[in-house]
């Protein structure tokens, strides 16, 4: 489930089919369209599944007697199972800015991070818009990383908002779709009432198909 954030609180919800109805949400470009999305993940299939490997090893082939000894030696961290929720890769720990902060400020933020944009929060810690460095390089003279001068602005006055934000539970193969078909970097993930609740980078979602085994991101 999807989110459209902006300075008034949400929007709206629905799926991704619907953001492209939206005039507030514009697609970056023609992209190729992504598989059908299966269902939610079944922990009773995945029981059967082990079950039904169970019920073959008494027939096992010298190779597949290999493999099993080479999976329990696996660390447990390794076992537990397939991705598919954004709360399984998010980041929990976000670095946010004000819309009433400065853009110097806001600059220098990012910089010390190590990051490319932050999630935009109101005084109410409520999320309302998304600032990257391209939106601060609009009021900033950056020379050698650090800036030289700057106009009067605040960050609410050049992020992006609205912002489209995820649910905890959201595919994360529907999350890669919304970076492709907007051109975004990240989705904030909230919870019902619009609380921030961690971040999806392209890196998060890179680093999960590389290093996060067994994945089924892509199915």
């Amino acid at each position: 489930m999807f989110s459209l954030y902006g300075i008034s609180g949400p929007i709206v919800q629905g799926t991704v089919e619907s953001l492209a109805r939206l005039p507030a949400v514009r697609r970056r470009g023609p992209v190729t369209g992504t598989p059908p999305v299966g269902g939610e993940y079944d922990e009773s299939l995945q029981r059967a599944t082990l079950a039904g490997l169970a019920s073959t090893q008494t027939t096992a082939t010298p190779g597949d007697q290999a493999t099993a000894a080479y999976r329990s030696m696996l660390p447990e961290s390794l076992e537990r199972g397939p991705l598919y929720h954004a709360n399984q890769i998010m980041q929990p720990e976000v670095i946010t800015l004000n819309a009433d902060d400065d853009v110097t400020r806001a600059w220098r933020m990012l910089v010390r991070h190590k990051i490319h944009q932050a999630p935009v929060l109101d005084r109410e810690n409520h999320l309302i818009g998304i600032v990257s460095e391209r939106n601060l390089l609009t009021t900033l003279n950056v020379e050698g990383g650090e800036v030289r001068d700057a106009l009067a602005r605040r960050v609410g006055d050049v992020m992006t908002t609205p912002v489209v934000a995820a649910s905890p539970t959201t595919d994360i193969r529907r999350i890669a779709q919304v970076m492709v078909d907007y051109g975004v970097d990240g989705v904030p993930i909230v919870n019902e009432t619009g609380h921030l609740l961690g971040f999806i980078s392209r890196t998060d979602i890179l680093n999960a198909v590389v290093t996060d085994p067994p994945l089924s991101v892509w199915r």
